[in-house]
C-alpha cells in the first residue's frame, strides 16, 4: 500500500499536482497554478463533446473569440457520438497519455478517468485571485455546481456546462376543457388518472420516461438511501423504497401510466393528441420528460403546458439534475492546462455563452446571470406552449423557477450500474416478471457483481 501511495504521487508530482495528507490519509490532490500564462508558445486545446451541427456553431464563436484573444492558442473541437462513445473513447485514450485537454463527462465517467488520477482537480484553480473565480462560485445554479464534487474525496472535478432535468408536460388545452387541476404530488396525480380513465377508459393518462430517474428521484425526496460514493456504495433496498415501488405497482395495474422501457419508445409519443373521441382515444394527457427534449413533447393539435413534477407525499420539491459537465484532464505541461481552463471558463461560462446555446439546444443556463441577458429574458417571459420554441422556453422558464430543487446522486466507478438497476427493478415489478423482493435482492447482486 506504501509503495502505491509513493508511486501516485510521484506520477502525481510529474503532472504538475501535489498529493495534500490530511491526518495521514491522503484525500486531496491539488494542481500547481503557474504563476503567469505563457502567450508565446502555441498550443492546441483538444475538446471532445457531442453537439450537432446547430450547436456547433454557437462553440464556434466561443473559439473564434478565443483565437482572437490568443493567437498562438488553437480549440479543436471534435464531435465524438454520443456521451458514451465520448467516455469509449477516453478508456482507450487515457492509458497512452492520449485523452484530450477538455471532455463532455457525466458524474460516473468522470470517477471512471481518475482511476488513472486522469483530471485536474480544479479547486486552486476556482480559488486562484489571478486565473479563477477567487472562490466566489456565487454565479452557479447551486444544485448544478454541486455535482462537480459528488466523488466522495475533498475535489472539485467538474463544472457544468449544460443542465436539463424533468417537468410535467400536460394537454393543456385538455386540462381547460375538462376542468382538471395539475397535479402536484403522486397522490393527487393518481386521483387525477383515476377520472381520466373513467371518461378516456382506453387511455393511459400518463407517461414516464425515465424509470430510473423516478425511482431516485422519489428516493431523494422521501430522504431513503440509494447509494454512497464511499463504503458500501448500494443501499437502494429498503423498506421505504419497497413501499413506494409498491404503490406505483398499483396504479400500473389500474392503467394509470406506462414507462419508456415498458412502451419500447418515448413516451412523448402518446402525447399527441388532443383525445376528442372518448371511447377510443389511446394517447396520454401528461408525460413526464426530460426539459432536453421539450421540443419533442409538442404537438399543434393542441396547448402544451408545462409544470413541475410531482412530490411523493408532503416534501419538498426535488428535481434530478442532468447534462454535460466539463472536465479538464491532466497534462505534463500545466500550460496546457491552464489555458484549457481559461477556455472554459471565460468563454464556455458566460452569461451570454450560456444564454446562446440554451435558447439553441433546450438546456439550461448553469450560470444564474444568463436570465439576466435581454434576448434570453424576452425568449422566456415571451413562452407559451403553442410552437415547439414555445414549449422549450416554457420548459426553461419552468427549469429556471426550481433552481433550489435541484440534486445529483453520488458518483462512483459502479454508479451507472446502480441507475440501471433501480430502473430494470422498477418495470420489472410493474410488469410482474419479478415480485418486489426478487426484483430489490437481483438488482442489488447484479451492482455488486
Amino acid at each position: 500500500m506504501k509503495a502505491k501511495k509513493v508511486l501516485l504521487a510521484v506520477a502525481a508530482a510529474g503532472l504538475g499536482l501535489t498529493m495534500v495528507g490530511c491526518g495521514g490519509k491522503t484525500n486531496k490532490i491539488t494542481f500547481d497554478v503557474p504563476e503567469e500564462l505563457d502567450t508565446n508558445t502555441p498550443l492546441t486545446i483538444k475538446f471532445y463533446h457531442t453537439m450537432g451541427d446547430t450547436l456547433q456553431k454557437v462553440l464556434a464563436e466561443a473559439t473564434d473569440e478565443f483565437h482572437k484573444d490568443y493567437p498562438n492558442f488553437t480549440v479543436e473541437a471534435s464531435q465524438i457520438g454520443g456521451y458514451d462513445d465520448v467516455r469509449n473513447q477516453l478508456v482507450t485514450e487515457i492509458p497512452n497519455g492520449n485523452q484530450p485537454n477538455l471532455a463532455y463527462c457525466y458524474p460516473d465517467h468522470v470517477a471512471l478517468y481518475n482511476r488513472a488520477r486522469a483530471v485536474v482537480p480544479l479547486n486552486s484553480l476556482i480559488d486562484n485571485e489571478k486565473f479563477g473565480y477567487n472562490g466566489d462560485v456565487s454565479d452557479f445554479v447551486a444544485g448544478y455546481y454541486a455535482e462537480g464534487s459528488q466523488y466522495g474525496d475533498d475535489n472539485i472535478y467538474t463544472l457544468p456546462f449544460s443542465k436539463s432535468t424533468e417537468v410535467l408536460y400536460y394537454n393543456k388545452t385538455a386540462f381547460d376543457r375538462e376542468g382538471w387541476t395539475v397535479p402536484t404530488t403522486w397522490e393527487e396525480m393518481a386521483t387525477l388518472c383515476a377520472t381520466i380513465k373513467a371518461k378516456y377508459p382506453s387511455s393511459t393518462p400518463l407517461g414516464i420516461d425515465s424509470e430510473s430517474n423516478l425511482f431516485i428521484t422519489i428516493s431523494e425526496q422521501i430522504g431513503s438511501a440509494y447509494t454512497s460514493a464511499t463504503g458500501d456504495h448500494y443501499l437502494f433496498d429498503n423498506t421505504e423504497n419497497r413501499t413506494f415501488v409498491g404503490k406505483f405497482k398499483e396504479w400500473y395495474d389500474k392503467g394509470y401510466f406506462t414507462t419508456q422501457q415498458i412502451l419500447d419508445a418515448y413516451t412523448s409519443t402518446l402525447f399527441a393528441q388532443t383525445g376528442s373521441d372518448q371511447t377510443s382515444f389511446t394517447g396520454s394527457f401528461m408525460s413526464i420528460g426530460s426539459t432536453g427534449g421539450a421540443s419533442h413533447q409538442y404537438d399543434k393539435s393542441f396547448e402544451c403546458g408545462v409544470a413541475a413534477i410531482p412530490t411523493y407525499g408532503n416534501v419538498d420539491l426535488k428535481v434530478i439534475s442532468q447534462g454535460p459537465s466539463l472536465c479538464i484532464f491532466n497534462k505534463e505541461n500545466p500550460q496546457e492546462v491552464l489555458a484549457t481552463w481559461l477556455f472554459v471558463k471565460n468563454y464556455l461560462l458566460t452569461s451570454v455563452f450560456q444564454a446562446k446555446f440554451s435558447m439553441q439546444s433546450g438546456y439550461n443556463p448553469v450560470l444564474k446571470s444568463a436570465s439576466a441577458i435581454e434576448d434570453y429574458a424576452n425568449w422566456i417571459n415571451e413562452a407559451d406552449g403553442k410552437t415547439a420554441d414555445g414549449v422549450k422556453a416554457l420548459a426553461a422558464k419552468v427549469s429556471n423557477e426550481m433552481v433550489n430543487s435541484y440534486y445529483t446522486s453520488p458518483a462512483f466507478v459502479g454508479s451507472s450500474t446502480a441507475r440501471s438497476q433501480v430502473g430494470d427493478l422498477f418495470v420489472a415489478v410493474m410488469t410482474g416478471s419479478k415480485d418486489i423482493d426478487k426484483a430489490f435482492k437481483e438488482a442489488v447482486a447484479a451492482c455488486e457483481v
